[in-house]
């Protein structure tokens, strides 16, 4: 039997957290080598963009299975095969000579890695330690948390490339990934169903309630635009930056801005999300996102341009998880909370690739970014009014439960 006094709340939140700083910070240096890998193995930008929407595109659909398993059997074996699974595709990586290769390491096995090592597992767990009351804010602590990993990884990604190469760097990133496998101990136990959650359906009944939610499917489709935007930025802002004649370090800079901002963004969107409305704050955020865009588009690139950019969608950037995440427990409640995340993040991931990729793609017909950034601007405006008439209220089986005494 596992030790309780090691799975208390805090200690699972700062062990999920840690999981998620390696899985998301590992992930965002991969923008970082589109550069170096592309010129040193004399490969277009759209091979690497291919692997890394790829990537994208496994770990959304591979996600509600995932969080299927986890739910079902535990998370703490599913997150502990994930961190192998990363360590792999690094070294995997580090080896290439074709595009088939980094297609393999980061597309197949960091793709699965990151469904079993990211969000909706990893929040489901720590959701469940905590009262509904506190839920939003916590639910952004740990996100941004993990977002910070963005901000100590990819300075740490760029001193390495600089240092030692991006083949050794490479190496020393998917050694850094394995202590994952540790950490996933804190998980045990995690698929147990939270203290005020009375209810109890069948998986079938959970997926069929959900599926016919009108409120469900708009956030879902929300969700699709926060992937788009946010993984074109970061897969080919940096690249960007030195087409422009920026020097190399601006990219990382760029990323890490981000990724410091985000981790004060993603505090205050949750903690506001525990006594306003969810879907409404989801609302705002997307319209915001969208004019940030807008005025970089419109603005000339310039040292100070970059760093408004970058701090004003970093307090945005992942705002949308907890938020999000929030808005399914609210409805459905926590006992399939992995799964129903999960199938968002299907949706989330499916724009993350077709960010990626016809980033690559629309660069190499026609030499720049210009209509992806446009694109995404104004799928955040779409997201932004499809989020005003999402039915957001608890189902009545959830309403009902709620005000059953505790045991």
């Amino acid at each position: 039997m596992t030790d309780r006094k090691f799975h208390t709340p805090l200690v699972v939140l700062v062990c999920g957290t840690t999981i998620l700083l390696l899985s998301f910070g590992l992930r965002q240096n991969l923008g970082l080598y589109m550069w170096p890998m592309s010129t040193d193995l004399g490969w277009g930008r759209e091979a690497l963009s291919f692997a890394i929407a790829l990537q994208s595109l496994i770990w959304g659909i591979a996600t509600p299975l995932m969080g299927f398993l986890a739910d079902r059997f535990g998370p703490a074996k599913v997150v502990a095969a994930g961190g192998l699974l990363y360590s792999c595709g690094l070294y995997i990586l580090s080896n290439a000579s074709y595009p088939v290769d980094a297609t393999i390491g980061i597309g197949v096995f960091t793709g699965f890695a990151l469904s079993m090592t990211s969000f909706p597992i990893i929040l489901s767990v720590i959701g469940r330690r905590y009262p509904p009351l506190k839920r939003s804010l916590i639910l952004g602590i740990a996100t941004a948390g993990g977002s910070s990993g963005q901000l100590f990884l990819v300075p740490l990604g760029h001193w390495l490339i600089d240092d030692i190469g991006w083949i050794q760097s490479l190496i020393f990133l998917a050694m850094l990934s394995a202590l994952i496998v540790p950490l996933s101990v804190a998980m045990v136990g995690g698929n147990q169903r939270a203290d005020d959650d009375y209810a109890n359906q069948t998986f079938s009944d959970a997926m069929l309630e959900a599926r016919t939610h009108s409120g469900y499917i708009l956030l879902t489709t929300g969700y699709f635009v926060c992937g788009f935007q946010t993984m074109f930025i970061s897969a080919h802002l940096p690249a960007y930056l030195t087409d422009l004649g920026q020097p190399s370090w601006t990219g990382a800079t760029a990323l890490t801005l981000i990724g410091g901002f985000n981790v004060i963004g993603c505090v205050l969107w949750g903690k506001w999300g525990d006594t306003k409305s969810k879907k409404n704050l989801l609302a705002l955020l997307y319209c915001l996102r969208a004019i940030v865009m807008i005025g970089f588009i419109l603005m000339p690139i310039t040292p100070t341009s970059l760093i408004i950019f970058s701090s004003l969608l970093g307090m945005l950037w992942l705002g949308t998880v907890p938020l999000t995440t929030g808005v399914v427990v609210q409805i459905f409640g926590t006992q399939y909370m992995a799964t129903l995340v999960g199938f968002t993040f299907v949706s989330h991931q499916i724009g993350s690739f077709l960010g990626i990729w016809l980033g690559g793609v629309v660069y190499d017909l026609t030499g720049n970014y210009d209509y992806i950034f446009w694109g995404g601007a104004i799928l955040g405006l779409i997201a932004a009014i499809i989020h005003v008439p999402l039915d957001d209220k608890p189902l009545p089986r959830i309403a009902s439960a709620a005000i059953r005494p505790a045991h």
